[in-house]
């Protein structure tokens, strides 16, 4: 009795081994975002210098901050994409309940001298309530005819902090925090570390809320509304509910990130009302990628990052001494900041989250290539002569 050995496939062989350690590698991708935490709350002890992407160390007070305002926009991008990303609505006018947080606040605090946590609060409501009266009645269009009306309402929330009714809002030159009413904790540039811990702690309750919501029977409906709103209703669902929720929780979210800037700026700006600022969380959305669950997080920071970088870059000495064909544009920090979008945009379709599994897939590809290549001549010469 005679066996006979099959001859080993190297194709085979190749692809079974890069799915084993594809499921190796998936499994530690599962662990980056616990690793990521760990060295966020590890970042006001860290004394290492990073040349290039940071002032000073880590751990200084001007990193600290600048780590924060990623951190806060970071938080407020993710809840934005609830509606671009995850329910497909297309809002202009976002800015209008980030700024209804910081204002309230500040305007509670000033006017009713209550203390900062009972503002807050209360702000918070304020911005919630507001978030769904708006969305109660932009929702009742769709397409760009709800985007237009969220605008509208926006650039009337501008026009109204600009006029300064009352002396409440101060005008084009804001209204800074009271320091009195503050929490002695929360005041003088030694605290940047609180503010820091209060920043990470915004983050973390956004990206909870927001994954709770995605995973619920009504971030599935949401989706089905952005695939087709029109078969939802078919099986008996009204969109409009579901789309309110979302405008809500979205409003809700960024309210809340208005109240955090207003502690890390020490002032309500009228520049964070404005619709260039929505326009900010909508490129740092699909700079990051829209619709994933952290492309956006990525994406403001990065955007929030290159824009306070970029602009040191823009004003540096080694612009400066450019010649004139070159230093012009250079000097504009929204001009760079412009070119790496477009750049990003055409070079990585579906935003920065995107370029891991596009690496994998090509690196994957060209070494299936190279191997099936190399069983070629095998497989020649086990084919007989005729």
């Amino acid at each position: 009795m005679t066996t006979t050995t099959q001859p080993k496939d190297p194709v085979r062989e190749h692809c079974d081994t890069a799915a084993g350690h594809g499921r190796r590698g998936r499994h530690l991708i599962r662990w980056w975002p616990a690793g990521l935490l760990l060295a966020l709350l590890a970042a006001p002890y860290s004394a290492l210098p990073l040349p290039g992407l940071l002032d000073g160390p880590i751990g200084s007070p001007g990193s600290l901050q600048l780590l924060a305002l990623c951190l806060v926009f970071g938080g407020l991008a993710t809840g934005y994409d609830l509606l671009l990303g995850r329910t497909g609505l297309l809002s202009f006018g976002h800015a209008l309940y980030f700024a209804a947080g910081g204002y309230a606040t500040n305007t509670i605090m000033l006017e009713a001298g209550l203390p900062f946590v009972t503002s807050a609060l209360l702000a918070l409501l304020f911005g919630t309530a507001l978030a769904a009266l708006l969305g109660a009645v932009g929702l009742r269009v769709s397409g760009i005819g709800f985007s237009m009306v969220t605008l509208a309402f926006a650039q009337a929330g501008s026009i109204l902090v600009a006029r300064d009714p009352g002396g409440l809002t101060g005008g084009e030159e804001g209204r800074a925090v009271p320091a009195n009413r503050l929490p002695a904790s929360l005041v003088g540039i030694e605290h940047t570390v609180n503010l820091y811990w209060i920043a990470l702690a915004y983050l973390v309750v956004t990206l909870a809320a927001v994954h709770c919501a995605v995973r619920s029977p009504t971030g599935r409906v949401w989706e089905g509304i952005k695939e087709n709103e029109r078969r939802v209703e078919v099986l008996g669902l009204r969109p409009y509910g579901f789309k309110l929720v979302a405008f809500t929780l979205s409003g809700a979210l960024a309210a809340l990130g208005g109240i955090v800037y207003l502690l890390l700026t020490g002032g309500a700006t009228p520049q964070t009302t404005t619709s260039n600022f929505t326009l900010s969380l909508l490129v740092m959305v699909v700079l990051g990628g829209s619709g994933s669950r952290w492309g956006p997080l990525v994406g403001g920071v990065l955007y929030t990052w290159a824009d306070h970088r970029l602009g040191d870059l823009a004003g540096s000495g080694a612009v400066a001494g450019l010649p004139a064909v070159l230093r012009v544009p250079l000097s504009q920090p929204l001009f760079l900041l412009g070119t790496v979008f477009v750049a990003v945009v055409y070079l990585l379709p579906g935003g920065v989250v995107r370029l891991p599994e596009r690496v994998r897939v090509t690196w994957s590809s060209r070494a299936t290539g190279r191997t099936m290549t190399e069983a070629e001549p095998a497989e020649r010469k086990e084919i007989p002569a005729s």
